[in-house]
């Protein structure tokens, strides 16, 4: 097997301001999705969701930060989909995200200064101006950017949550425990597979 090690590295700066945090809020609708809906006639809506992005949230919660959906819209599939993923903490339906997200962290025992948001419009902007690190997807509104400590290089629904998963888990000294404990996961498997 090849001997692989870590080469995922951001702005050193980013490191100092992220490396606190303990729990990380994300969007729906632009951050784990596209922004797309598709409304059949029926009136059911769709989505589509990167696979990576999934696992960002997934090895998050296996790095010890806690992942958080806030949602304006409620839909089956994003219900679906977070709970495929092992998200614990969801709030559908959240047309004021900063009054749902008070109590949340309250009941987590994490600080504003500890929380990291991920959001790409104008009603993701109160939680944003509070968190201690605010990332944005490349195709977020120009507001919400303009605010943001890191902006994504990928847009939303394609990558721009893994980019900031992983940037968490480097700032928060994880990434690397996390990768080599995949590089055992695959060690294991294909040593199984040769006997």
């Amino acid at each position: 097997m090849r001997p692989l090690h870590a080469t995922l590295t951001f702005p050193e700066p980013l490191r100092a301001k992220a490396r606190g945090i303990r729990a990380a809020i994300f969007d729906v609708d632009g951050v784990l999705t596209d922004g797309t809906l598709y409304i059949s006639e029926a009136g059911e809506t769709l989505k589509a969701f990167h696979a990576l992005d999934g696992h960002g949230l997934k090895l998050l919660a296996q790095g010890g930060i806690t992942p958080i959906v806030i949602t304006g819209r409620d839909s089956p599939a994003v219900r679906r989909r977070l709970a495929d993923l092992g998200v614990k903490h969801a709030v559908f339906g959240a047309h004021d995200k900063l009054a749902v997200a008070t109590p949340l962290l309250a009941e987590l025992g994490v600080t504003w200064n500890e929380l990291a948001v991920m959001g790409d419009d104008w009603p993701d902007l109160p939680l944003l101006a509070r968190a201690g690190f605010a990332i944005a997807p490349v195709n977020a509104h120009p507001e919400v950017k303009a605010i943001a400590d890191h902006v994504s290089a990928l847009p939303g629904g394609q990558g721009a949550a893994r980019e900031a998963c992983d940037l968490l888990l480097w700032a928060t000294g994880r990434y690397e425990a996390l990768l080599h404990g995949h590089l055992q996961t695959l060690d294991t498997t294909a040593e199984g597979a040769r006997r």
